[in-house]
């Protein structure tokens, strides 16, 4: 299902930094492949400031699924993770220096380790192109009306979507029982829209890896996706 209109040239918006990723190195062999309720538990024991945060977003981790090195897989329910697998959490830059005590600890995510590594500060994309790998809200089974329960809560915010293309599906066990969301990508936004969505995210579960924008490169690889499913 897609929602398409024409789009017009937009001025150039320079990104500010009052909400940055922090990309932390990991020293982890394994995780569930559903970790984002253990991780989340995890950091709020390990920064508990969190919790009063509305801005800070925890992406669960993400790799490919196969690849040299690394995999998915999908009957130990484990993902295998190389040297290269990084952890980000989004936060604001007031809390940098807060999120960056968790230099040098070991969570505990589902009883495997995870030790965390230096971290780099990452600005937010000036891209116009982004996506959530998991956008939980309403009707998910029902692609025309999860798309029009999105359009509402983008609308609710100022924000007028010309492009939206749903997704695969996906659960994430959570606390409060299963969490149903579908990816979501936005296409040709204005450069306001984008950084807002970026800074604020859209929906339930920021703290679960729902509704966060990052980058895409275009709406090929989303078409892509869309013929695999």
């Amino acid at each position: 299902m897609l929602y398409w209109q024409e789009d017009d040239d937009n001025e150039p918006v320079e990104a500010d930094d009052d909400v940055v990723d922090i990309v932390y190195r990991l020293n982890c062999k394994a995780l569930p492949i559903d970790h984002a309720q253990p991780l989340c538990d995890a950091l709020h024991e390990a920064l508990p400031w969190i919790a009063d945060e509305d801005r800070v977003a925890i992406h669960t981790i993400h790799i490919a699924e196969a690849g040299n090195g690394w995999m998915r897989d999908e009957q130990s329910g484990l993902l295998q993770l190389s040297r290269r697998t990084r952890f980000t959490l989004r936060v604001p830059a007031s809390r940098v220096d807060d999120a960056n005590a968790l230099e040098g600890t070991t969570l505990d995510i589902a009883g495997h380790p995870m030790t965390i590594g230096p971290g780099n500060i990452k600005k937010l994309s000036k891209l116009t192109t982004i996506f959530s790998r998991y956008m939980a809200g309403d009707n998910v089974d029902d692609e025309n009306q999860y798309l029009e329960h999105v359009y509402e809560q983008l609308m609710a915010k100022g924000i007028k979507p010309k492009k939206m293309m749903a997704g695969r599906k996906h659960v994430i066990e959570t606390a409060a029982g299963p969490l149903a969301s579908r990816m979501l990508m936005l296409a040709e936004l204005d450069q306001d829209a984008s950084l807002k969505l970026q800074k604020e995210g859209l929906g339930p579960g920021r703290k679960l890896g729902c509704g966060i924008f990052i980058p895409h490169k275009g709406i090929e690889a989303v078409n892509k996706e869309q013929k695999n499913r």
